[in-house]
């Protein structure tokens, strides 16, 4: 039965993002190649952060701020990375619609951006559930399961599966929203997504 459990909390954390992909990502390999890209962009990121934290480790449970900045800090770093992810994409897209026009084909419509804009947030996203939740789903092919006193009801491979499909949805969406709000110059969507994700980041503290 554990095993069957494993699966299922493995389902809840990627199984949105599975069907997102075979529906929509799966039938344009340019978009599996952005989804790799982005995967592997954010995967690279989060080792670097880990990497720079690491000598701050462990931090005190009872206080709360060197959390907050280790949290602002990384957040700050990605969206900044976000950022140039998007500038890396408007050349490509320049470069796209250039040969386009030598080859009198259509330049890209606004639904090509927007999945690419999707592949993208999608790589980022199951770059951070594979990076945080899914290592910690390990255990739960095993015999037994696990909880912890702040949620007593609620397995805590359960507790992570549902925070990793929360955030592989808000970094999924996040990038459509900022690729628009780059490309049209809406500073609502620019600042809404580095708010949103430092948000999420603070809720999900330990």
């Amino acid at each position: 039965m554990t095993v069957a459990a494993g699966i299922g909390y493995t389902l809840i954390a990627l199984g949105p993002s599975l069907s997102l992909f075979v529906s929509v990502i799966a039938h344009k390999p340019f978009l599996i190649l952005t989804l790799l890209s982005s995967t592997l962009l954010w995967l690279i990121s989060l080792i670097l952060l880990s990497a720079l934290w690491r000598g701050f480790l462990p931090l005190n449970s009872t206080i709360l701020w060197p959390h907050a900045v280790l949290i602002s800090t990384s957040v700050v770093f990605q969206e900044a990375l976000r950022v140039l992810f998007w500038k890396v994409y408007r050349k490509l897209e320049d470069t796209l619609d250039a040969f386009a026009d030598r080859v009198s084909k259509p330049r890209l419509y606004l639904t090509d951006k927007m999945q690419i804009a999707l592949a993208g947030g999608l790589g980022h996203g199951v770059a951070h559930a594979v990076f945080f939740c899914l290592s910690l789903l390990t255990p739960s092919f095993g015999p037994a399961t696990y909880f912890v006193d702040r949620c007593s009801q609620l397995p805590f491979f359960f507790v992570s599966a549902i925070v990793a499909l929360a955030f592989v949805t808000i970094h999924t969406f996040s990038m459509v929203i900022a690729f628009n709000g780059y490309s049209e110059g809406k500073k609502v969507d620019q600042y809404f997504v580095p708010v949103i994700h430092l948000a999420a980041g603070m809720v999900v503290k330990p």
